[in-house]
């Protein structure tokens, strides 16, 4: 029985292997110098005009929650796509049920002002 577990704890082992001598490998060679350019924050080759740590509207964080809410939700339809043969009238009218309800969701959150970016 314990003869079954030695290929995972092989596996288990050159993985943590693999990443550690990676890390251990690229400090090694990597230079260590620092300078203050290097040290700034990296906003897209901009300049940072404010400090990183910055508070931001909650409004920001309300749409990406809700950008990944309805993301996640849209998965669902690839695999209703593919077997909507094998479902039929059934499965359509429970997609259809399913769509209505993202679309009030959607609906509401645009009539409370929530995709307002300003």
């Amino acid at each position: 029985m314990v003869n079954d577990w030695i290929p995972i704890l092989i596996y288990i082992l050159v993985g943590i292997a693999f990443g550690v001598g990676t890390l251990l490998v690229a400090w090694m060679i990597a230079p260590q110098r620092t300078s203050k350019v290097k040290l700034d924050p990296y906003e897209c080759g901009i300049e940072p005009k404010t400090d990183a740590r910055d508070r931001y509207s909650v409004r920001y964080f309300l749409v990406a929650m809700l950008f990944l809410i309805f993301d996640v939700e849209t998965v669902f339809l690839y695999p209703w796509a593919v077997i909507i043969d094998q479902l039929m009238w059934f499965g359509f009218i429970e997609m259809l049920v399913f769509i209505f309800i993202l679309v009030v969701g959607y609906l509401y959150a645009w009539r409370e002002g929530a995709l307002e970016w300003a």
